[in-house]
């Protein structure tokens, strides 16, 4: 398990500046990419290695095109 205590969470540049229904990321964890629930920062985030993360995304970038 990684300490995320203090983690700095971001929403996508792409989400609604109101609060809406997105993700967050936690930068600055080599290898890992923390992810959760922006209306449930509470709960448990997920971990993603990098790898699947960058393939995760980048079937999303082709899909929206």
């Amino acid at each position: 398990m990684v300490d995320l205590t203090g983690a700095r969470w971001r929403a996508s540049s792409y989400s609604n500046p109101d609060g809406g229904n997105c993700v967050e990321v936690a930068d600055g964890y080599p290898g890992i990419v923390p992810v959760r629930d922006s209306k449930a920062p509470a709960r448990t985030p997920l971990v993603y290695s990098a790898a699947a993360w960058t393939v995760f995304v980048n079937g999303l970038k082709r899909r929206v095109r």
